[in-house]
Parts: C-alpha cells; structure tokens; sequence
C-alpha cells in the first residue's frame, strides 16, 4: 500500500489531499465470514494443534475444509468413472474382441 499526497491549489495556500493507492497483483481472494459451530471435544482439540503447529485458527479450518473438498472430488470422480466404465464395458470387450481377431488372422 502506497500513499500520495496530491496538491490542490487553494487562493489561500496549499491543502494536502491524501490519496491512498493500493496495488494488487493476480487475482485477490475474497473471504466469506461464517458461523460454525463445533462440537467442545473438537474444538478442544483443534485448539490443542494449533497451538502445536503454530497457525492460526482460520488457517488451520480453511486448510482441513480444502483438503476435505479434495478427498470428497476424488471419491465423486471415482464413482463417475466407475459408473462409466460399467456402460461402456460390454463394447469395449467386443472391440477388444475384434482385435483378438484380427490379430489371430495375421
């Protein structure tokens, strides 16, 4: 953060108008505040590791509500390409089929 001080001509002398510039580079992040409420033994124990791992509170939330997200895009993608997989395997090994055949034939 930068601060200017502009001029402006007055009759009676100069007055100062501070002007404050700030300067962002990419893209910035915004935060959403939210009520939560945990359960005591959790949150005792969450206080616990973040005393140990020295970080903040909201850092250690934000990063287990991240690496949750993770896991539960994994599973999600799991069960999609499982279930994709099951509808196409019946063509698949016709196809892999042929190919036998067409290997056999050379």
């Amino acid at each position: 953060m930068i601060w200017f001080r502009e001029s402006l001509g007055e009759s009676r002398g100069f007055f100062y108008k501070y002007i404050k510039k700030v300067y962002t580079f990419g893209e910035t992040n915004s935060m959403k505040n939210l009520s939560l409420k945990l359960e005591d033994e959790i949150f005792q124990e969450t206080e616990k590791i973040v005393l140990k791992v020295n970080t903040n509170r909201n850092r250690y939330i934000n990063e287990a509500i991240e690496f949750y997200n993770r896991l539960h895009k994994r599973r999600l993608l799991s069960k999609q390409l499982s279930k994709e997989s099951k509808m196409v395997a019946s063509d698949s090994l016709e196809i892999l089929a042929e190919f036998e055949k067409l290997h056999n034939e050379d």
